[in-house]
C-alpha cells in the first residue's frame, strides 16, 4: 500500500458496531476480492473488497474475516484467515501480512492460515445457528462475474445447509453510510490530493493539449501524493464530448473556445473523492458559457443547503429539479409552455439535466446507503448538477463532496478547490502569462 497505516481503532469500532446488530448465536463471514485475470499470465491490479477492508483494514488477497460474538471461546469471536507468507512469496510478490502485522493492522488477535479454514470453520459452525452471508445489494449493482464471496457462500450454505441464513448487507448499508471522523479525515486527504491535481491542470491547460495529456497530469500529481490513482475512470471531456455523460475515451484535442468538463477524483487508502469542474481551454469563458456556468453553480450551492438530517433522497431531488427549472427558464432553454406540458415522470428540466444530483460517497465512489431512509449527520454526499447543451457545443457540471452536519449547512470537503468562474480564469491566465514572460 502507498498510504500510511490507518489507526486500527477504526476497524475495531466498525466490527463492534456490526456485531452489536447480529442475531444471537450467529456468525458472519467476509471475503477479500479475487485477483482478476486479463489473459495469459496477466492480471488486473488487486483491489480489496470494501466490506472486509471496512471491518479489518486488511488490504490483501485471499483473506477471510469471521465475526462470532457469541463464540464459546473468546479467541474465536473475531478471526482472520490469511494466505501464509514465506520466503518464496516475499521474493516474487513482496511480503504478505504476518500474524503480528495483521494484528497491528486490524486489532484482530486470532489469525489462522488459510489451510486451517475448513477445520476451524467446522468447529465454529457447530456452535452457531445462523450464518450471515455477504451479498451485493447496492442499488446500482450489476455484476455478472462470480466473485470469491459468491463461491465461498455457495460452499458454506451447501456444506452447512441446516443453518439459518441472514444478510450482512442491510447492516453494512447503514453502518458504512455514516462516517467515523477517521474516515472523514481519510476522505479529506483524498480531496486534498484531488485539489493538487486540479490546480496543476489549471496551470497546464492551453489550446492544443489533448484530453489524455490532462489525464496524465492528474495521475502524476495523484501518484506523487501517495494515491494509487483515480478513484474511478476519469472523464476529461472537451467540447461536445461533455454531453456524453460517461465519456471516458479522453482522446481528443482541446480547441480554442471550447470548455473541458473534468470529472475526476483521487483515491486515498481506498477512500474516494469525486470532483467535477468545467474550465475554458483558452483561460476565459464566453459570456454565454459563464451565464450557464454560474447557473449550475447556483444550483449546486442551493442544493447543498438542502442536505440536512431528516431529508429524504427522493424529496431532495424533486426540490433540486425546481431549482434547475428556474435557472433553465432564466437561460432561455425552457419556456413556460415547456413546464405546463411536461411529463411528470420526466420533467422538462431533464432535457438539459438528466442525471441525479447526489449520491453517497466513501470507500466506494457510489457508496453504501439506503435511499429510502432519512439522511443523518456524518453521511457524505456528492452535489453535482449539470447543464448539457449539445446544440451549443458544451456541457457544464460542477461537483463537490460534502458532509451532513447535526445542524446548519454541510461541511464541504472540497472547499479549497477553485470553483468560481473568475477564480478559475485568474489562475489560468496568470499561469499562461507566466509562460509568455519566460
Amino acid at each position: 500500500m502507498k498510504y500510511d497505516l490507518i489507526d486500527r481503532n477504526l476497524f475495531i469500532k466498525n466490527r463492534k458496531n456490526f456485531m452489536a446488530q447480529m442475531k444471537p448465536s450467529s456468525l458472519a463471514v467476509f471475503n477479500s476480492n479475487d485477483i482478476y485475470p486479463v489473459s495469459a499470465d496477466s492480471t488486473l491490479p488487486f483491489a480489496q473488497h470494501r466490506d472486509i477492508f471496512y471491518l479489518s483494514g486488511v488490504d490483501q488477497e485471499e483473506s477471510i474475516l469471521v465475526l462470532f460474538p457469541d463464540a464459546p471461546k473468546a479467541k474465536h469471536r473475531e478471526v482472520l484467515f490469511l494466505k501464509e507468507t514465506n520466503e518464496h512469496i516475499a521474493v516474487w510478490e513482496g511480503e504478505k501480512l504476518t500474524k503480528e502485522k495483521a494484528f497491528e493492522t486490524s486489532g484482530v488477535k486470532t489469525v489462522y492460515w488459510l489451510q486451517d479454514l475448513e477445520k476451524v470453520m467446522f468447529e465454529l459452525m457447530t456452535q452457531c445457528d445462523t450464518v450471515y452471508i455477504n451479498t451485493n445489494e447496492h442499488y446500482r449493482a450489476n455484476v455478472e462475474t462470480e466473485t470469491r464471496e459468491d463461491r465461498f457462500t455457495k460452499w458454506l450454505t451447501e456444506k452447512y445447509s441446516a443453518h439459518n441464513v441472514a444478510k450482512s448487507n442491510p447492516i453494512l448499508q447503514r453502518l458504512r453510510s455514516v462516517k467515523d471522523q477517521l474516515e472523514l479525515d481519510l476522505m479529506q486527504q483524498a480531496c486534498d490530493i484531488t485539489e493538487k491535481g486540479f490546480r496543476r491542470i489549471l496551470k497546464f491547460t492551453k489550446p492544443g493539449v489533448w484530453e489524455y495529456n490532462l489525464e496524465a497530469e492528474f495521475m502524476h500529481e495523484f501518484l506523487n501524493n501517495r494515491s494509487k490513482g483515480f478513484a474511478y475512470t476519469p472523464i476529461i471531456a472537451s467540447g461536445n464530448n461533455a454531453n456524453v455523460l460517461h465519456y471516458i475515451e479522453n482522446n481528443q484535442q482541446c480547441k480554442t473556445g471550447d470548455l473541458i468538463l473534468l470529472d475526476v477524483g483521487a483515491e486515498y487508502a481506498n477512500y474516494s473523492s469525486d470532483m467535477s469542474r468545467t474550465i475554458p481551454v483558452s483561460g476565459t469563458f464566453t459570456a454565454r458559457q459563464k451565464d450557464v456556468y454560474n447557473a449550475v453553480n447556483r444550483v449546486k450551492n442551493d442544493a447543498t443547503k438542502l442536505l440536512v438530517p431528516g431529508t429524504l433522497w427522493e424529496d431532495y431531488h424533486v426540490e433540486v429539479g425546481k431549482l434547475m427549472t428556474s435557472e433553465l427558464l432564466g437561460l432561455g432553454l425552457l419556456d413556460k409552455a415547456d413546464i405546463q406540458n411536461e411529463n411528470p415522470d420526466w420533467p422538462a428540466y431533464k432535457k438539459y439535466f438528466m442525471h441525479g444530483t447526489s449520491h453517497h460517497i466513501g470507500l466506494d465512489t457510489h457508496d453504501y446507503g439506503l435511499l429510502h431512509e432519512p439522511m443523518t449527520a456524518n453521511m457524505v454526499f456528492t452535489v453535482e448538477p449539470g447543464i448539457y447543451i449539445p446544440d451549443e457545443g458544451f456541457g457544464i457540471r460542477l461537483e463537490d463532496d460534502v458532509v451532513i452536519q447535526e445542524s446548519g449547512e454541510p461541511f464541504n470537503l472540497m472547499r479549497n478547490i477553485p470553483i468560481e468562474a473568475e477564480e478559475i480564469e485568474d489562475i489560468m491566465n496568470n499561469a499562461n502569462q507566466g509562460l509568455v514572460n519566460r
